[in-house]
């Protein structure tokens, strides 16, 4: 007998059972008259294999109710364990999808808005292409993801989830060529470059650049709870770097940018568990050096002149953006957060 929340699906086998204890008959005696082993007569009976045609006919023979009936029977049967199950992981994918932040992924047209359970459950299977969420647990379902998160919390696995497979799916619309690491690395100074200009200007340079090393570079909003910067992993044939961009400071785009190449580079991509935290802060340190070089910022400490007009003049000797000197200063504790935050650029990127 399988039951859910409003189906009970009750095997032919029952039905055999009420025949059995009418005549009196045992399961042993109504095997041999069938000229069938007692192990199948009980399986039958507990509803552990299916009533044939052929069974159902022997059962006409022997107890005189009409085969049909018994195939009636079991095509019911089944009927029921397949809406039964389907309610019970509509059930459970129900609870499941809460979990995801299904409001704002509706408010930035990823999946299609509405307050009915059954609807967001169907919506998101769909924007995952699985048959039920739960399955998005097994490790072969999602690419295992290098990523740039401030904080780990159960909301931010979830949005993080949701997340990635939107940056897959915006990828599979970008042609890379074959992935080319080498070419990856002589490219990290064109990119830095990039840092003074407009994101008018650079993002098509930046992903036609890193689409000739196999790299889909995909540009989504910031979910909330997330305290995600960037995701970085495999899919197919193309490597796919997600970077959020909404609304964000320059010197956080740039640094999530050269985090996340640094995890391709040093190859924390594709690992079973995720990056470690020795591959964060690996990654940390090469997105760090290659905006501001450790014999750059020294220089420039040891003048202990942190005013506007000496950050300005030492971002361009160093042909780099402000804001991203303000920002390591910041980071690094020369100077309060709170000054010269007007050096620092807000990009409003497209993603389209």
């Amino acid at each position: 007998m399988i039951r859910s929340r409003s189906i009970v699906a009750t095997p032919p086998g029952a039905t055999v059972r009420e025949q059995l204890d009418d005549r009196g008959m045992s399961q042993k005696e109504l095997a041999s008259r069938m000229d069938m082993s007692e192990k199948h007569i009980s399986r039958l009976i507990n509803g552990e294999v299916q009533l044939t045609p052929e069974v159902a006919m022997r059962l006409e023979m022997v107890l005189g109710v009409p085969a049909h009936f018994w195939s009636n029977l079991e095509a019911i049967y089944r009927g029921k364990i397949v809406k039964a199950d389907a309610e019970n992981v509509m059930d459970a994918d129900a609870e499941l999808a809460k979990k995801y932040p299904y409001n704002e992924m509706a408010k930035n047209n990823w999946v299609p808005a509405t307050r009915k359970s059954n609807e967001r459950v169907v919506n998101l299977r769909k924007f995952f292409e699985v048959v039920q969420l739960g399955l998005l647990q097994r490790g072969s379902i999602l690419p295992n993801v290098a990523c740039r998160r401030l904080l780990l919390t159960e909301k931010g696995n979830y949005t993080l989830i949701a997340w990635v497979q939107k940056a897959r799916l915006d990828a599979r619309s970008i042609e890379t060529k074959p992935i080319d690491l080498k070419s990856l690395s002589s490219s990290i100074p064109y990119i830095r470059a990039m840092t003074r200009m407009d994101p008018s200007d650079f993002c098509p340079k930046l992903s036609s650049l890193l689409a000739d090393c196999g790299i889909a570079v995909v540009y989504l909003p910031h979910i909330g709870g997330s305290f995600l910067h960037g995701a970085t992993f495999v899919d197919g044939r193309k490597i796919v770097v997600g970077l959020t961009v909404r609304g964000k400071d320059a010197d956080r785009f740039w640094f999530s940018l050269f985090h996340e190449l640094a995890h391709i580079l040093l190859g924390h991509i594709g690992k079973a568990n995720g990056t470690t935290d020795e591959d964060e802060n690996e990654a940390d340190e090469f997105a760090k050096k290659t905006l501001i070089s450790t014999e750059q910022f020294d220089y420039f400490i040891e003048r202990n002149d942190f005013g506007r007009d000496s950050i300005i003049q030492f971002a361009r000797s160093i042909d780099i953006d402000a804001g991203i000197v303000v920002g390591r200063l910041q980071k690094e504790g020369y100077i309060n957060y709170s000054w010269h935050n007007d050096l620092k650029k807000k990009y409003m990127i497209s993603e389209e």
